[in-house]
């Protein structure tokens, strides 16, 4: 029977839906008995190249969720994964009820540069101008920089020695206490796995499929 939540799985670039079942993300929510449906969605670098990312979450996996029947849907993400589950929730709000980022890639690396310069990250979105019109790394800071930021619940994690820690520490500090979890470990698959089973642990996600 289709269960009422969906959870929708972002891998990272060069990742596969099959790698994310091989390490074990999908056994550990089988493991809590939770019920909750996942799709593990093959993400591709050349959608953001194309600008189609976006469109095809919007339209292939939010639009067809709704059609058959969940009234739940909660995102998770491993870098670029969590990168394009952010961007959704910038730029379609009221549409995803949560979002779990591991690993998660922070964007390029002149923005964070113009976020430090501006000495905050308020600073920065009362005088930032996007890149372009299609400019996603705008509007995933623009709007984890709200004061007011509405939308859905986030969570994020990541390794204490991951490469994009700076801008991942930055991503934390808008969050609230008990939204940020840090592990030891890099870019990789064992703190991932680390974050996901923690995450699991504090019964969000079980609250979410009661509610």
């Amino acid at each position: 029977a289709r269960a009422s939540t969906l959870l929708v799985f972002l891998p990272g670039a060069y990742m596969t839906p099959a790698e994310l079942v091989r390490e074990g993300f999908a056994s550990a929510v089988r493991e809590r008995q939770l019920p909750v449906d996942l799709w593990f969605v093959q993400t591709e670098l050349a959608q953001l190249v194309d600008r189609t990312a976006m469109q095809r979450l919007h339209v292939d996996i939010v639009g067809a969720a709704r059609d058959q029947g969940y009234r739940h849907l909660w995102f998770a993400g491993i870098s670029l994964g969590a990168f394009l589950a952010m961007g959704y929730a910038a730029r379609w709000p009221g549409q995803v009820e949560g979002i779990v980022g591991l690993g998660t890639y922070p964007g390029r690396r002149p923005l964070l540069q113009e976020i430090e310069q501006a000495g905050s990250l308020d600073a920065w979105r009362r005088n930032a101008k996007p890149r372009e019109d299609d400019d996603l790394d705008h509007d995933i800071w623009a709007w984890l920089a709200r004061a007011d930021r509405s939308g859905p619940a986030l969570y994020l994690g990541h390794g204490a020695q991951d490469r994009f820690a700076d801008g991942q520490a930055l991503m934390g500090r808008t969050l609230a206490a008990g939204h940020v979890d840090v592990v030891p470990g890099g870019h990789d698959w064992a703190p991932w796995r680390a974050l996901w089973a923690r995450w699991l642990d504090k019964g969000v996600l079980e609250r979410a499929c009661n509610a």
